[in-house]
Parts: structure tokens; C-alpha cells; sequence
């Protein structure tokens, strides 16, 4: 991978992490109150380096727990839930970027009601007009999208996005995508950011990834 990439992925990187913090907590804000239990719970399942392989650099980084953008068809409702765990972490490479966050609620009923409300057909033109929105001068969205996906757990989605960023006077075409996943009071997401041209690649890793982080789902 030339170094335009690793330079393209990592503007692309920050839009996504806007997105997918969209998709994963919805607009408004949910209450927070951690507690020691959960959130040894929640860093348990979080991404580690050793789940990448050699090369990679990164590791723990703060959770993301504010709320995301809303549209007038896509406002769920996040006030009745409640985070009690909570971890995430961040690894990169020369042109692609694996985020991923996971946060323990609860009650399983609360991870039910946030999916039900959240993974809606509604959400996919909202969280694109935000991505849009958050692009710089130059920059596309070309397609953003749910896109299958193993059912790795009971809650399981996908979400592709493909914009182009111009870096050095080219233009890099680079995927987003958002892997969701939901079992008992945990809640995971999984963000990527790559350049096109590797897409079967990031696709099944993240396939292999999602199933090691619900393997490790204690709570």
C-alpha cells in the first residue's frame, strides 16, 4: 500500500467514527453508570493487538460515549438505558484502521429495546447525509449501505460505506464499514477503515474478528 493511503484512511478513519457511533448508541444520550463488575466485563471482549497479528500499532483508547446526530425520520429513543461497562480500542496499520468499541447495559432488555429502535431502515439515509456532512472539500460518498453478514449473535448488521478522499492530487477510494453486534447486556462495534481495493480481505477479517469478540462475551 503507497503512502496517499495510509494518509486517505486515516481522514476516512475519523468520519467513521462518527457514523458508527451513530449507529451504536442513537441520537440523545444514555445514562451512564459504571461499575467495576461491567467494565472488567466490557474489557474482557474488546479488540487486543494480538487478535490482528504482527505489524499493528495502537491499543486501549477512552469509549465514545456521547450520542450521535439525529434526522427527522431517525430519532430512537436512548434515555431509558443505561451503560454500567464500557471499553474500546483503536489499531492501525499503513491504510487500514480497526475500531471497535464494546459496552455492557444493564439488562438484556435494554440491548433488545436499543436494537429494535436503532437497526431500522431509517437509519441508513441519516447516518449517510451525517457522513456526507462531516466529508472535507473534494471528498465523496459514493454508496453507504447494510450489507450481509454471518449472524455471529442474536443481534447482528453490517454497514458498508465507500467514499473517495483526494490525497497528494489523487483520488483514493476508501470503504467504511460498521459491524454491529448484541448478545445478553453487551453491545459491539466494530469499525474499519481500508482502501477498496482490499475489500475480500477486510471482509473476512472482520467476519473472524466479530466471532472472537462474541467468544469472549461474558455479561
Amino acid at each position: 500500500m503507497t503512502h496517499r493511503f495510509g494518509a486517505a484512511t486515516a481522514a476516512a478513519a475519523t468520519l467513521l467514527a462518527v457514523v458508527a457511533g451513530a449507529v451504536a448508541a442513537g441520537p440523545g444520550k444514555e445514562k451512564v453508570e459504571l461499575d467495576a463488575a461491567d467494565q472488567a466485563a466490557a474489557r474482557a471482549v474488546v479488540l487486543r493487538r494480538s487478535d490482528l497479528g504482527a505489524g499493528w500499532n495502537g491499543g486501549r483508547i477512552e469509549p465514545d460515549l456521547s450520542g450521535g446526530p439525529t434526522c427527522p425520520n431517525y430519532h430512537p429513543k436512548v434515555s431509558d438505558l443505561v451503560i454500567t461497562g464500557a471499553a474500546a480500542s483503536d489499531f492501525r496499520r499503513t491504510g487500514v484502521d480497526f475500531a471497535n468499541e464494546v459496552e455492557v447495559l444493564r439488562t438484556a432488555g435494554m440491548v433488545s429495546r436499543d436494537w429494535r429502535r436503532s437497526i431500522v431502515p431509517e437509519a441508513v439515509p441519516c447516518l449517510r447525509r451525517s457522513l456526507a456532512k462531516g466529508l472535507g472539500a473534494g471528498a465523496k460518498v459514493l454508496s453507504f449501505g447494510r450489507i450481509p453478514f454471518p449472524r455471529v449473535a442474536r443481534y447482528t448488521a453490517a454497514f458498508r460505506g465507500v467514499v473517495t478522499v483526494p490525497v497528494q492530487r489523487k483520488t483514493v477510494r476508501v470503504l467504511l464499514d460498521i459491524v454491529l453486534v448484541g448478545r445478553s447486556r453487551t453491545e459491539i462495534s466494530l469499525n474499519v477503515a481500508a482502501p477498496a481495493q482490499i475489500g475480500r480481505v477486510i471482509s473476512a477479517t472482520e467476519r473472524r474478528l466479530a466471532r472472537t469478540l462474541v467468544a469472549r462475551i461474558r455479561a
